[in-house]
């Protein structure tokens, strides 16, 4: 029988450890690796190649939807499971966009979330009942999001969305430079062009935008 191969990634040790004991407990399914942030989960997608990736979407360093468009970048074919505490508009709107098929709110417990493995098995989307409503509408309308702010948010690179995370989480130039292996020169650009492309003036304003498009949590 060939198994259903799942990464799961958290960075709190007693969720990923829960996650591990309920999916392993199902005939067929194994967790072929565990990732504390988004950057360990990337790099261990490429190695471990999972068939689903189940990702928290607060991770530090890297967040679970950026993480989830890199995962897919290199795995089209791969699942993705976003687990989130908060039920929001706009957060499903930034799922859906970065390319995961499932959405489960961990408030729900292990039900939803041994059903939402079992219908992204399937190549079958899942919501958690309770923002299925929000998926059908919000997804439609757009209607949180501004024509401008959305399409300054596209307009930035995967690279510089990354920059954005870490600055937002109190990174220095420096600290940028060394975590994405790129020169203090560079991540100083880099953090020049998103101020112009998001006509951000100050780092407040960056952090104040980061929060508001889910890249970091308040």
């Amino acid at each position: 029988m060939t198994l259903f191969r799942i990464l799961v990634a958290d960075d709190h040790e007693v969720v990923r450890h829960g996650m591990r004991f309920l999916l392993e407990s199902r005939s067929g399914w194994e967790i072929c690796g565990e990732a504390a942030d988004g950057r360990e989960a990337v790099e261990k997608a490429l190695r471990s190649k999972p068939d689903l990736a189940i990702l928290d979407i607060s991770m530090p360093t890297l967040n679970g939807l950026e993480a989830t468009r890199q995962i897919l970048k290199i795995l089209p074919q791969a699942e993705v499971l976003i687990l989130t505490m908060h039920e929001s508009e706009e957060v499903m709107r930034e799922v859906l966009e970065a390319g995961a098929r499932g959405y489960v709110l961990k408030s729900t417990g292990g039900r939803d979330l041994v059903a939402a493995v079992e219908a992204l098995q399937q190549r079958r989307t899942f919501f958690s009942p309770k923002v299925g409503e929000m998926v059908l509408q919000g997804y439609l309308t757009r209607a949180a999001w501004s024509c401008e702010e959305m399409a300054s948010h596209r307009a930035l690179t995967p690279r510089e969305r990354e920059v954005v995370q870490l600055l937002a989480e109190g990174k220095t130039n420096k600290e940028v430079s060394a975590a994405l292996g790129l020169s203090v020169k560079t991540a100083e650009t880099h953090r020049m062009n998103i101020m112009r492309k998001l006509n951000l003036h100050s780092l407040s304003d960056l952090v104040r935008y980061a929060v508001r498009n889910n890249i970091v949590q308040p």
